[in-house]
């Protein structure tokens, strides 16, 4: 249900919930922890006062005394909020809490209830835990205040509401007619819900009634039920329902992973899926470092400033100095004065863009326009849902060295990168795009791309690297015309860096970021592989 959610106040108190009787009644005296000597207790709570305290506050929750609930917790005022919005904005009564065995201080429970609004009703059931903690000041017992609490899905800020949606469902489809559900493909969530709050009601739909989660921000509500249906408007997307499936097996195999396949042909985004803790589209909106994967726009700088060609000289000390910072490459590599841009570029050489990127002609806006006029990098990009087109920012300094090998202030997401990937191999940019403008007469992102023979050259450079260099290993046993280029970007703060990889087989271009995934064929290239063995 998107923002606008018609909301219906039958009350401002949190009693207008049915109480179930699973407690029986609530002794509001008997909660507090007083140790009888009149001094306050300290230390972890015991068994007793974790079974009471979660007892009194399961039985107040289920009586709909929202004030009384929230008493028994170590935040009073937000506690209060959430629990009176339960009956009043979620329309949510008739609950029912059944305990679970503790471990430790975190209690599990079960909750069943129903969802009432207009004449509809629902079971609503659901599963969740708290945790009892000893108040800092007041020595009691209090259950330790979290809005998964009241529902397991809520984060800080997020309120459950009931109402009419304002936007009408949508039953996307993919670009074969195949429909794209959340049940069979997770990740593509938190995509579907921004696609209805953009198209719902361009697209024939009528509303329905919903429980949803509203977010604080600009995120799209989550529907959690449906109390009546709307009529479902059709919406066809890029999507490709093969390399969807594909790319939401090879997320699971590494937490916190993105990835992006697109046509570079066309530019049409042929699935995005993600495998995170949290529900953000990091695979269209993320802002990382893309750590070596640049080096594929760098390249097309110095080729197309004619500094140096994929033959040409590029060699690759043990170390580079640019403005008072050294840079280094991995331990493992070996130094090579007769290096070749190809020959460094499969390797990944850093100290050689390091060197080259002091040339004349290039200054510190070279590879900002590199980025921007050749691969339409921060372009306002106009994809069909909220993303994020690039930052290159001209930078001077120890940051312009980083910026050329994908460090400094350098910031992309998959998308970026599957699509500079996509421009590197045809020469042409095409602004990724997951609904076609002609439905609401979006104006695609333009550039001029790349001479053809800076792209024939950085296509024989990233197969070089597929099939001898770092990306070997990850691309091994795919057939067909193939290319890769790896990248591992280090984070402060972080002991791990992040992986990325970028690739093509055929007609398909894929990136992938694995955060904290070490080297970039560790991680995001196996990612990236298992899509185009399945899409390419």
């Amino acid at each position: 249900m998107a923002k606008g959610v018609k909301v219906a106040v039958v009350s401002t108190v949190f009693a207008v919930m049915v109480g179930g009787a699973g407690y029986g009644a609530y002794n509001f005296v008997s909660a507090m922890s007083d140790d009888g000597s009149g001094g306050v207790r300290s230390g972890p709570p015991d068994a007793d006062e974790i079974a009471k305290t979660s007892k009194d506050f399961f039985a107040a929750w289920e009586k709909g005394n929202a004030a009384t609930a929230a008493a028994l917790t170590n935040n009073n005022t937000a506690a209060e909020v959430l629990l009176t919005a339960y009956g009043t904005d979620a329309h949510i009564g008739d609950v029912h809490i059944t305990p679970g065995k503790a471990t430790g201080a975190t209690v599990p429970y079960s909750v069943k209830a129903t969802v009432s609004y207009d004449g509809k009703s629902k079971p609503l059931a659901y599963e969740s835990k708290l945790t009892v903690v000893r108040g800092v000041t007041t020595g009691r017992a209090l259950v330790d205040w979290q809005p998964s609490v009241v529902y397991p899905k809520l984060q800080a800020d997020d309120r459950l509401a009931t109402g009419e949606s304002a936007n009408p469902s949508i039953e996307a489809v993919d670009r074969d007619g195949k429909v794209l559900t959340k049940e069979k493909y997770p990740s593509l969530g938190p995509v579907l819900d921004a696609l209805r709050e953009r198209y719902g009601s361009q697209v024939g739909g009528t509303p329905g009634i919903e429980l949803v989660i509203k977010h604080p921000d600009q995120t799209p509500d989550t529907s959690l039920l449906t109390l009546a249906e709307g009529k479902a408007g059709e919406l066809q997307t890029t999507i490709s329902a093969t390399a969807q499936a594909a790319a939401e097996k090879a997320v699971k195999l590494y937490g916190q992973s993105s990835i992006v396949a697109l046509k570079p042909s066309t530019g049409e985004v042929l699935a995005v899926a993600n495998n995170r803790t949290d529900a953000f589209n990091a695979a269209f909106e993320g802002t990382k470092a893309p750590g070596s994967t640049m080096k594929i726009l760098t390249s097309a700088m110095l080729i197309d400033n004619g500094v140096t060609s994929m033959n040409g000289p590029a060699p690759c000390p043990d170390s580079a100095v640019w403005q008072g910072q050294t840079f280094k490459n991995l331990t493992s590599m070996e130094p090579n004065e007769s290096a070749t841009l190809a020959n460094s570029f499969m390797r990944s050489c850093n100290t050689a863009f390091i060197k080259l990127i002091d040339e004349k002609p290039l200054t510190d806006e070279s590879l900002t326009t590199e980025a921007a006029s050749r691969f339409g990098i921060g372009k306002d990009w106009k994809t069909g849902i909220v993303s994020f087109d690039g930052k290159v920012p001209a930078v001077s300094g120890p940051d312009r060295a980083a910026n050329a090998i994908g460090q400094g202030q350098v910031q992309m997401n998959p998308l970026n990168m599957a699509s500079v990937t996509a421009t590197a191999i045809t020469g042409a940019f095409r602004q990724p795009y997951l609904v076609s403008p002609k439905l609401d007469d979006r104006r695609l992102a333009t550039a001029k791309g790349l001479p053809y023979n800076t792209a024939s050259q950085l296509k024989q450079m990233m197969h070089l690297t597929a099939t001898q260099g770092t990306a070997q290993k990850a691309m091994a046993g795919l057939g067909g015309d193939i290319g890769a280029k790896t990248g591992s970007a280090e984070v402060d703060g972080q002991e791990v860096s992040n992986s990325w990889f970028t690739g093509f087989r055929n007609d398909v271009a894929a990136a992938a970021m694995t955060e904290e995934g070490g080297h970039g064929g560790d991680a995001a290239g196996p990612i990236v592989a298992a899509v185009l063995r399945a899409a390419g």
